[in-house]
């Protein structure tokens, strides 16, 4: 009994492990049923038409939708998958002039998707090809002669201009177009360029030594200003100080007890700091050798003459 189970367990897991992916690939290959995945559509073709599209995703029995010829579609029929997705595309440097004659190049980034695809496939043998030669063109010939201020600068009106030219003709190829933007305007004469380049430098060098003079302006007007408050101050100082010092000798004057010893130390204090030779005499009864000495004169006592 275990033995029978064991062989019918066995039996049921080989039967589907093989024969239940077999069952499905000879189902799909007489087009009993079809998957769609995200953002794909199926378009069946049998002996050059068009028999059925599958735009949605899930999982389809094609026998209720497409008739007898679901059994043939695949052997002398084509199914074709298209990829719905959002696409975009880059194009660099697409040649145009300004107005004013300079050689510019714009570089426009743009979106589009399959919106309609039975166009997309038998419309057009090479319907992105196109789009991108018409985009190219439609930019070359909407945006030439424009100011040149106005095209380094209003990108979005040009892009919008761009859009309005080649929506009509991406419908007729299965294509909606999406987003279209003007990324980058530049110049394409190197020489121009070089120009330029040079005109800038040249610029920002007069700009940069303007506010270094400037600069140093501003520091000489405050040096100025500052010496010349220093200068009215000092000024009232040097008028002041000899009332101030007038004021209190005359007070001083007034106490002879402070006034003679002040004198006294201030002759002793020049006495001292002057270059003159001292010469002490001890003892009193000296008074005839100090006036021989202070009548000598003074190359003889090696004291030099002014």
């Amino acid at each position: 009994m275990n033995h029978a189970m064991m062989i019918s367990a066995v039996s049921s897991f080989m039967a589907c492990l093989i024969g239940l992916p077999l069952v499905f690939g000879v189902a799909r290959l007489l087009g009993v049923y079809a998957i769609v995945e995200e953002r794909r559509c199926h378009v069946y073709v049998l002996f050059g038409k068009v028999i059925g599209t599958l735009t949605e995703p899930g999982f389809y029995f094609l026998w209720p939708r497409l008739g007898w010829k679901a059994l043939f579609v695949k052997w002398l029929g084509r199914c074709h998958v298209t990829d719905m997705r959002l696409d975009q595309e880059y194009l660099r440097s697409q040649p145009v002039n300004s107005e004013e004659g300079a050689p510019m190049g714009i570089g426009i980034w743009y979106e589009m998707f399959i919106n309609d695809p039975v166009a997309y496939l038998f419309k057009n043998i090479d319907p992105r090809g196109s789009l991108a030669a018409n985009v190219s063109n439609s930019t070359v010939r909407c945006l030439s002669n424009l100011p040149l201020a106005k095209m380094l600068i209003d990108r979005h009106t040009m892009s919008r201009t761009v859009r309005e030219e080649v929506t009509p003709k991406s419908n007729e190829w299965g294509y909606q177009l999406g987003s279209i933007y003007i990324r980058k305007v530049h110049f394409r004469d190197v020489q121009m360029i070089r120009g330029i380049e040079s005109k800038v430098v040249n610029r920002l060098r007069q700009v940069t030594a303007a506010i270094k003079q400037d600069g140093v302006n501003q520091v000489s007007i405050i040096m100025s200003t500052a010496e010349r408050q220093a200068a009215v101050e000092f000024g009232k100082a040097a008028a002041v100080r000899p009332a101030i010092v007038g004021k209190a000798m005359t007070e001083i004057s007034n106490d002879a007890e402070v006034a003679k010893p002040m004198f006294d130390l201030l002759e002793t204090q020049r006495i001292v700091e002057g270059e003159a030779n001292l010469t002490l005499l001890q003892g009193a009864g000296h008074a005839l050798l100090a006036d021989m000495l202070a009548a000598e004169p003074t190359h003889r006592r090696g004291i030099p003459t002014p």
